[in-house]
Order: structure tokens, then C-alpha cells, then sequence
């Protein structure tokens, strides 16, 4: 082998050695400057503060409203049963129909009630008739009395006579119309306008006063009754009892906001001790038939005339116990905890009495990631109503009461 051969293998393990050795050197420094880097970046964000949405309190002028949860009820609600007994012979509607006043529902067998009508009839055409001839007869007399042709004693016979008969005439006539009304009775009718439940009670069964047959509720106008607290009857029942216009307006499960308006008709005249509630009624009007009674409603009273009021979102509000409180985006840039006093929603907004000023900035998303004290990073978004949650706190209300 040539000597020149002999040297270069005798370097190449020296080459790849050294080269091996620089390939690491540069990865591990490589590798510490990419820790560092990364330390760096993650004391920076501690440093920080985790990222939150925050928003700047509102203040406008308001009508404060209070929000309730209710049932609506039939303005007349009727027991439809027999006034005489028999067998039904005819049930003349369909479930659940719209009927009008004097609409004939049930026929009772009115064959025995139309017999007893006849004989009463009869009865009292006779003493009419011997009623009529007393008279005559009493007419008679007193021309013979007057010649002294008769007695007195007889003349006052004549008189006793046709008193009683002209009594039995009024009393079989009497007797007569009760049995005309009792054969009426026979043609069940509707007492009211209104939509008619189904038939209790079918074709071909026996009843008396006591069955009930049916039941009618009106429908062109309806109640909505609920227990609004103490702070909303020192506002409006002072206004309700003077005969003044309160505003109320309705919202059912399946709608959004309340589209329906009626006025306040109702405020009872003591509270509940125990819960602090007093029983309120509401009128409106039904014409579309979209209310029914039974339903759940949303109720919600106007709140009169408009004064500033600071507004939030319900997002931003957490609970601690019975306590509500908010976050507060400081100037140093660290969350303050501070306790609010909070009032009705208002548009969608929650109006804030006490605890906040105008300007304020508040924490509105990421209040799990907020510690009192602690630097938090908030990014100005704008304070956007929280209607989205109505109708399912409607319907979990719902839940509750039943």
C-alpha cells in the first residue's frame, strides 16, 4: 500500500469523528436557544395575564321592567251538566270546536218532559176556564144584590169562590211554565261564546244535575295571572286600584320577547307573608287564538317613566354564595373584584344599581380563567344583550312549576 493511501485512512475516523462532534454541539445549542425561547415566551404570557373579553359598562336612559313567570286562565270558564235527567239522544259537536252562545251540545230524551208539559197545559186551560166563569158568576151576583134579590151571604160565596179559582188558575199556569222550562232543559245549549271541551259523557247514557257533560272557555280575550314581589305592588297597585293603565306585555315558550300587550286588571289586597309575593292578573286581547288556558307565560310590567340606568350582559355577572359580583379591568391591568346590587333586564340588559361606574370596563368571557387581584390580558369587545337564553329559562321555569 502507498503511503499516501495509508494517510488518508488513517484521517478519515478523525474527520467523521470531529464532524459528528461539531453535528451535535450545533443541535444542542440549537435545542437551548429553542428552550429559551419558549421559557422566555411563557413568563411573558404569565406576565400577562390570560386573554378575557372585556366591555365597557353602558349608562342610557331606561324603563325599568320587572320580569315573572305565570299562567294564563279563562276570563269564563264553564261546567256544562243537565238541569233535568233523561237519557242523551244527540251530542251535536265535535271536540275541541269553537261554539257560540245558545249552540244546542246534548239533547235529552224530551218525550216524558213533553208530556208533562201537555198535561200541565191542560190543567191550566181548565182552571182558567172555571176561573172565567166565577167571574161571570160574581158579575151576576152583584146585580142581584143590587136588586136585593140574593143574600149577602150569598153574594160573598160567590166572591170567596172566585178568588180561589182565579189562585188555582195562576197556579196551574204556573205549574204549566215550569214544565215548558223543564222541556227547554231538554236541548243542552252553550251559555257562552267560547271553545268546548270534549263530551264526558256520550250517547245513550243516563243523567241527572250532578253529571257534568262537558266544559266551555272563552277565548276573545284571556288572562295572565302571576306573583309579582313586594317592590313591583308598591310601584303599580296603587295605580292598578285607581283605575290607571298599567302596561304588561306577554311571552309564551315558543316565542321570543313578548309580542303580545295587555294591560294590568288585577292586584290583590294583602301579600304573602311567607313568600313575599302578592297574586296580579293581566287582561289581553285573544283574537288570533294563539293563547289558550293553561300556558306557560312570560310576564313582564312596564316600568313607567325612563331614567339613567348603568347596563350590563348577564355573562358578565358571576355569584359568590348570595353575593353577585363582576370583574373589573383596572388601569394596571389586574382583575378587581367588585360586588354589584343588580336590578331587572332591560332590553336584554341587566341594569346594575349599585357596584359600577360609567366607563368602567368589565370582564364579559373567561370569568373562570379571572382571579381577584390577578393580571389578566382583555380584549374591548362591545356589550351585546343576552337575549339568546330566554326561551330556555322560560321553559326550565316551566319545568319548575309543574
Amino acid at each position: 500500500m502507498k503511503p499516501i493511501q495509508q494517510f488518508q485512512m488513517a484521517v478519515r475516523p478523525v474527520v467523521l469523528a470531529l464532524g459528528a462532534a461539531g453535528i451535535a454541539a450545533l443541535i444542542a445549542g440549537c435545542s437551548d436557544a429553542t428552550g429559551k425561547a419558549a421559557e422566555a415566551q411563557a413568563q411573558a404570557q404569565a406576565q400577562a395575564g390570560p386573554p378575557v373579553s372585556a366591555s365597557v359598562v353602558l349608562e342610557k336612559s331606561v324603563a325599568e321592567t320587572q320580569e315573572f313567570s305565570g299562567r294564563l286562565e279563562a276570563i269564563e270558564h264553564v261546567e256544562i251538566r243537565p238541569r233535568v235527567s233523561g237519557y242523551i239522544t244527540a251530542v251535536n259537536f265535535k271536540p275541541g270546536a269553537e261554539v257560540k252562545k245558545g249552540d244546542v251540545l246534548f239533547v235529552i230524551d224530551p218525550r216524558p218532559y213533553q208530556a208533562e208539559a201537555d198535561r200541565a197545559e191542560a190543567a191550566a186551560k181548565s182552571a182558567r176556564a172555571k176561573a172565567e166563569l166565577a167571574r161571570t158568576e160574581l158579575t151576576r151576583a152583584e146585580r142581584l144584590l143590587g136588586d136585593k134579590a140574593i143574600a149577602q151571604r150569598e153574594y160573598d160565596a160567590s166572591l170567596s169562590s172566585q178568588k180561589e179559582l182565579d189562585a188555582s188558575a195562576r197556579a196551574a199556569e204556573a205549574q204549566a211554565q215550569a214544565a215548558r222550562l223543564n222541556l227547554s232543559y231538554t236541548r243542552v245549549v252553550a251559555p257562552i261564546n267560547g271553545r268546548v271541551s270534549k263530551a264526558e259523557i256520550t250517547l245513550g247514557n243516563l243523567v241527572d244535575a250532578s253529571a257534568v257533560l262537558t266544559s266551555v272557555v272563552s277565548l276573545d280575550r284571556i288572562y295572565a295571572s302571576f306573583d309579582g314581589d313586594e317592590e313591583t305592588y308598591l310601584r303599580v297597585a296603587k295605580e292598578a286600584h285607581d283605575g290607571q293603565a298599567v302596561p304588561v306585555k306577554v311571552g309564551l315558550v315558543n316565542e321570543d320577547g313578548y309580542p303580545h300587550e295587555g294591560k294590568l286588571e288585577f292586584v290583590d289586597n294583602q301579600l304573602d307573608s311567607q313568600t313575599g309575593s302578592v297574586r296580579m292578573r293581566a287582561t289581553f286581547e285573544n283574537k288570533d287564538r294563539s293563547m289558550a288556558p293553561g300556558l306557560f307565560a312570560r310576564v313582564q310590567i312596564g316600568g313607567g317613566d325612563a331614567k339613567p340606568a348603568l347596563l350590563i350582559t348577564d355573562r358578565a355577572v358571576g355569584t359568590d354564595q348570595n353575593h353577585k359580583f363582576v370583574f373589573v379591568v383596572g388601569a394596571d391591568g389586574k382583575a378587581e373584584y367588585r360586588e354589584v346590587k343588580l336590578g331587572p333586564v332591560v332590553d336584554g340588559l341587566r341594569v346594575v344599581r349599585a357596584g359600577l361606574k360609567p366607563g368602567e370596563k368589565i370582564v364579559v368571557n373567561g370569568l373562570q380563567r379571572v382571579r381577584p387581584g390577578s393580571p389578566i390580558t382583555a380584549q374591548v369587545v362591545p356589550m351585546v344583550a343576552s337575549l339568546a337564553p330566554a326561551k330556555k329559562d322560560a321553559k326550565l321555569a316551566m319545568a319548575d312549576t309543574k
